[in-house]
């Protein structure tokens, strides 16, 4: 198989490296001064399993990766309503795209999505764009449970994690997710297949919408939001509001919120991407991790003050620091 990382980002250089290292034929699109680092001198990666460097092909312009047959999704949320429109020139019949984006992703309420079966999310999908270049039967979810983050141009930093869990939309099992979880397996990834990938998006959910904002505003990393007293309660309330969000979707949740909240804290000194993004000056994925929860919540008619409340105040960071620089 022929797999494309569009967003050779932190997740996405990682991924496409570990795949390229495995003998996987990988092409990274990228831009900017990552671009031209990667180019030169390859990826580089920093991980507790062991450091490597690696040249797979690097490229400026989609159209420059030739005929493929998986295609990763490695932008931030708020950047593939431009990215959409340029894969769908890519896509053929059986071309597969892995969604790997935080938040709730723009399928979700496509293919088995029972009542709700196609709901428009505006914070999501504005205009309904994505959906329009990408169709939902190219489509394989997936939820990423990687830390890493970009140290320099073409160097990656991994901390922790080296789990992707994947599953077809529709819940159906298929043999594209097989052969996908193979050839990430064989990269030294844990890609386990699940058929119940929408219940799954929610555990995750349940953590990044009360950490990552929070973190933005306090500057903290994962551990010392767990650790802190009041910064703990607050986190529960809005775990407590995601829950209640997941109950009216007829999602049971695997894992209770004291298990998330031990979870998170074993990811350590970690700061969320949310956070490194404000850092480094870039849009956060506020919309698609906390918005979208929270348009899904107006729809059902449930109040969301505590997360409503953060998600106000990080939006008002956001347009300031933007401002400021």
């Amino acid at each position: 198989m022929r797999f494309l990382v569009a967003g050779a980002g932190a997740i996405g250089a990682y991924l496409g490296a570990r795949m390229a290292r495995a003998g996987e034929d990988v092409t990274l699109f990228a831009r900017g001064p990552h671009l031209r680092a990667m180019q030169a001198n390859g990826v580089r990666i920093l991980s507790p399993e062991g450091d490597f460097e690696i040249r797979p092909k690097v490229v400026e312009k989609l159209g420059d990766a030739g005929p493929v047959d998986v295609i990763f999704l490695g932008v931030k949320a708020h950047s593939l309503t431009q990215l959409a429109p340029q894969i769908t020139p890519l896509l053929r019949e059986d071309t597969v795209v892995v969604s790997t984006e935080n938040g709730v992703p723009w399928w979700y309420f496509q293919l088995g999505a029972g009542e709700f079966s196609g709901l428009r999310l505006e914070r999501v999908d504005p205009g309904g764009v994505i959906a329009q270049s990408i169709g939902s039967r190219h489509v394989v979810g997936s939820i990423v449970y990687l830390a890493t983050e970009i140290v320099e141009p073409g160097v990656i930093r991994h901390t922790e994690g080296n789990r992707i869990t994947i599953g077809e939309p529709d819940g159906t099992r298929s043999e594209r997710t097989r052969q996908i979880s193979e050839a990430l397996t064989k990269a030294g990834f844990k890609c386990p297949v699940t058929t119940r990938i929408r219940n799954e998006i929610w555990v995750k959910l349940l953590g990044n919408v009360a950490f990552n904002p929070i973190s933005a505003l306090t500057r903290a990393t994962i551990v010392q939001m767990v650790r802190d007293p009041d910064v703990s309660v607050l986190a529960r309330r809005i775990m407590e509001e995601v829950e209640g969000v997941a109950s009216k979707l007829a999602i049971e949740l695997p894992i209770s919120i004291e298990k998330r909240m031990a979870g998170a804290e074993k990811v350590g000194e970690h700061k969320t991407s949310m956070l490194q993004d404000l850092e480094a000056g870039r849009p956060m994925e506020l919309e698609a991790v906390v918005g979208a929860v929270l348009e899904i919540g107006e729809r059902l008619g449930i109040s969301m003050p505590y997360t409503q409340a953060v998600y106000a105040c990080t939006k008002l960071l956001e347009r300031t620091s933007i401002k400021t620089r």
